[in-house]
């Protein structure tokens, strides 16, 4: 569905983006700049941006103090979220979560159904919430980062979309953590 552009104002989302790589350096960055080119061309703020190792702890201590930094609506991370013993983004994403967001997987297999075909049950991409942050760890490809902003998060981070929108709900993510 697209957005109801006339009856709510845009708000920009403050995203931070994570790459998970033994190899690349920000230089050679493709996929985490297919998602900061998109964040930033929706109007959105790139909150924060950083490369790390395929190592599970350091990778969820830093999902972590992200979480916990007011300026941080959303963590998008890409790469380690394949079959290898090396990917190991996935297994620290669920260290930190409080819910996971189950549906994300599911609808970026069908996006990614239409374009890679079965292939696309090598993807362990995941989604969920923790300390009123939304996380979601895509895989290493801009290809596949694409995919998944273009089909699934820009519209879900646009507060005018209808019927419902991640957006909206945001004030009530931590609301378990407010109550007394």
């Amino acid at each position: 569905m697209m957005p109801d552009e006339t009856s709510k104002d845009f708000i920009p989302v403050r995203i931070a983006v994570l790459t998970v790589s033994d190899s690349r350096t920000l230089a050679e960055d493709r996929s985490g700049d297919t998602l900061v080119g998109r964040i930033e061309g929706a109007g959105h703020v790139l909150a924060a941006r950083d490369i790390l190792p395929d190592e599970r702890d350091a990778i969820a201590a830093r999902l972590r103090a992200w979480i916990a930094d007011p300026a941080i609506d959303a963590i998008l991370t890409t790469g380690g979220t394949g079959l290898t013993g090396r990917d190991v983004t996935v297994e620290a994403h669920r260290d930190v979560y409080e819910k996971e967001i189950e549906a994300f997987a599911t609808v970026f297999t069908i996006v990614s159904m239409q374009k890679i075909g079965t292939s696309a049950v090598q993807s362990r991409a995941t989604g969920g919430v923790a300390g009123g942050t939304y996380l979601f760890a895509l895989p290493g490809s801009p290809g596949a980062c694409k995919d998944a902003w273009d089909e699934i998060l820009a519209a879900q981070f646009d507060y005018r979309h209808r019927p419902c929108n991640f957006v909206e709900i945001m004030p009530r993510l931590d609301e378990h953590l407010r109550r007394k």
